[in-house]
């Protein structure tokens, strides 16, 4: 299999009656400050609150009968986790998550309430691929559901991109640009695949944190570039936009498609986080509200002209604990 538009096509009418068909919002006030018109597709508003529901479904309804009876495994910081935790409900079989134990409460508390089974893991000394892999063999064998890197995975968070062409044709709006939140690269990858499949002269954007800038470095270097996980290394409260490196598979697709990457420190998260409280009423995790903040925060704007333009934010999703998000917003307003 590989990531095509044909392939993502396929993966919509398998997602159809089982993912949210999730709305684009808009705020004319928020319009009007920034000169351009700003559509946020919410993926917080996606079944578990966020994207990942998608990729995962796709992945496991696609498993053999017999590989589904021994379940499956996956490893992440929390957002996958809740995505392959209802997926496998879904399809009628058990998953194990592997994830960090300082995952934010809210998102370790779901995954168990969805029927997963937790495997906690000290992101900074232990390797949660390796801990997944050693599962899955226990298991005779159950089959691994990789956060980003995986053409299954990606092609299932294409399906957000023919949404997204799909709403605003009928909104009567071509977007000029769309933004989306960047990890290992899946969802973009899959976005992007589908939308330039579509429409291959809009330029797609990713939003990353600065101190997770691998995909920003990567591109610029032409190769895949780590983060440095060394002790002490820079943290940042984007907790599902840590992977260490662009995936193997995505960071290729996303070299094709990618016009450029915008990387943001902490404090410019929380605008984002509190412009979609403010001016669209919805509730954003740190790493779901990233895009939104390039736009806001005028960092995209740095990288293309954006007056009179229409911008597709892709609001990835809306885990927070209450004490982050109550923070956040307070930072933002400030």
């Amino acid at each position: 299999m590989s990531v095509t538009f044909d392939a993502i096509r396929d993966a919509s009418r398998r997602l159809d009656g089982k993912s949210v068909r999730t709305p684009i919002l808009e705020s004319p006030l928020l319009n009007e400050r920034l000169g351009c018109r700003v559509l946020v597709k919410a993926e917080n508003l996606q079944l578990t609150g966020s994207f990942k529901f998608r990729g995962a479904y796709n992945r496991i309804s696609q498993l053999d009968l017999d590989i589904l009876k021994l379940g499956v495994v996956a490893y992440s910081t929390g957002n996958h986790a809740q995505g392959v935790a209802a997926a496998a409900r879904a399809a009628g079989t058990q998953a194990v998550i592997v994830i960090p134990k300082d995952a934010p409460e809210i998102k370790k508390q779901n995954t168990a309430a969805w029927g997963a089974e937790l495997a906690f893991y000290d992101r900074d000394t232990e390797d949660r691929v390796a801990l997944a892999e050693r599962i899955a063999r226990e298991r005779g064998g159950a089959a691994l559901v990789p956060p980003y890197d995986h053409e299954e995975v990606i092609i299932g968070q294409g399906t957000i991109g023919i949404e997204i062409i799909a709403q605003t044709a009928a909104m009567g709006v071509r977007p000029d640009a769309v933004i989306i939140p960047c990890g290992g690269g899946g969802l973009t990858a899959g976005i992007s695949t589908a939308i330039k499949g579509i429409a291959p002269d809009i330029d797609i954007f990713m939003a990353e944190p600065a101190a997770y800038d691998d995909t920003c470095r990567s591109l610029a270097a032409g190769k895949r570039l780590g983060v440095d996980l060394s002790p002490g290394h820079a943290t940042t409260f984007c907790d599902a936009l840590t992977a260490p490196m662009p995936g193997e598979i995505t960071f290729p697709i996303n070299q094709r498609n990618v016009a450029g990457v915008i990387a943001l420190d902490d404090n410019a998260v929380c605008r984002g986080i509190y412009a979609a409280f403010a001016d669209l009423k919805i509730v954003l995790e740190p790493s779901g509200a990233i895009a939104l903040a390039a736009v806001v925060t005028g960092a995209l704007a740095a990288e293309r002209d954006l007056k009179g333009k229409t911008i597709v934010v892709v609001a990835s999703g809306g885990n927070v604990d209450p004490a982050t998000f109550s923070d956040a917003l307070k930072r933002g307003a400030a």
